[in-house]
């Protein structure tokens, strides 16, 4: 798909990954729209693109419906969604005080799963109702998965759960959606300069690109968002989960 002229909207646009994925669709010519619940920060990113900006808590329906509205007032209906919102909170499921509080595991799968989720049923079901472009294709969705999925370490039982789930939503999604022109992807990072990493010291931050095999440094948010591009410009990628994470296999600490 072309992205020139089209609509695209952007979870977890305030920062990191988000804000990346979002300059990089306005600067190939999208008309974007920032969701986040960090309104300031999706305003920042938004007017530095000419987009929209839109308060959006992921995994509420209420939220996400006013959200994708006020997004399509201002662009029409998006043709491209990108997933991008999430958290992370380390926490071993049995720790020094005890086991890990449900309350706690539920908010990772509400955010980063029942969020993606959220998003990916509102937006495909305004995308099967737009016509075609010249080669069939009517959406893509690309959310964003990540190694930890398959090598989750020790206190990442929540976030490989959620994230996990992403990666298995994807393909089941992309089957079903084909008859209506819609693709769906996913991209899994590995290590990546994201805010909360680049505010570590800057030694713990060389200690974690030296695990990388190559090139030995962190991702740059603008790496991650070159492949969200392709992932919407290349038709034929459909139903992948794609690793970018310069071959890096997670250890179990």
């Amino acid at each position: 798909m072309d992205t020139k002229g089209q609509a695209a909207v952007v979870t977890g646009g305030a920062s990191g990954l988000g804000a990346a994925t979002a300059r990089a669709l306005g600067a190939a010519g999208a008309k974007v729209a920032v969701l986040d619940v960090n309104e300031k920060g999706a305003a920042e990113v938004a007017a530095s693109i000419g987009g929209v900006a839109a308060a959006c808590d992921v995994a509420d329906s209420a939220s996400a419906e006013a959200a994708l509205k006020q997004a399509a007032a201002a662009h029409g209906p998006a043709r491209v969604l990108i997933n991008c919102a999430g958290i992370g909170p380390a926490k071993r499921i049995v720790g020094r005080d005890g086991p890990m509080p449900l309350a706690d595991y539920e908010r990772v799968i509400r955010v980063n799963l029942i969020g993606t989720f959220n998003m990916m049923r509102l937006a495909a079901a305004a995308m099967q109702k737009l016509e075609p472009l010249a080669d069939g294709e009517r959406g893509v969705i690309v959310s964003t998965a990540s190694v930890a999925a398959f090598e989750g370490q020790i206190g990442q039982s929540a976030y490989s759960s959620s994230k996990g789930g992403v990666a298995a939503l994807t393909l089941p999604a992309a089957r079903e959606f084909a008859q209506f022109g819609v693709r769906v992807l996913a991209i899994a990072p590995g290590i990546f300069g994201t805010p909360m990493l680049r505010a570590l010291p800057q030694e713990a931050q060389d200690s974690l690109g030296a695990s990388v095999p190559f090139p030995k440094r962190l991702g740059e948010p603008r790496e991650f968002a070159a492949l969200v591009l392709h992932c919407v410009h290349n038709g034929y990628l459909n139903g992948e989960v794609i690793r970018l994470d310069g071959a890096l296999r997670m250890a179990p600490r």
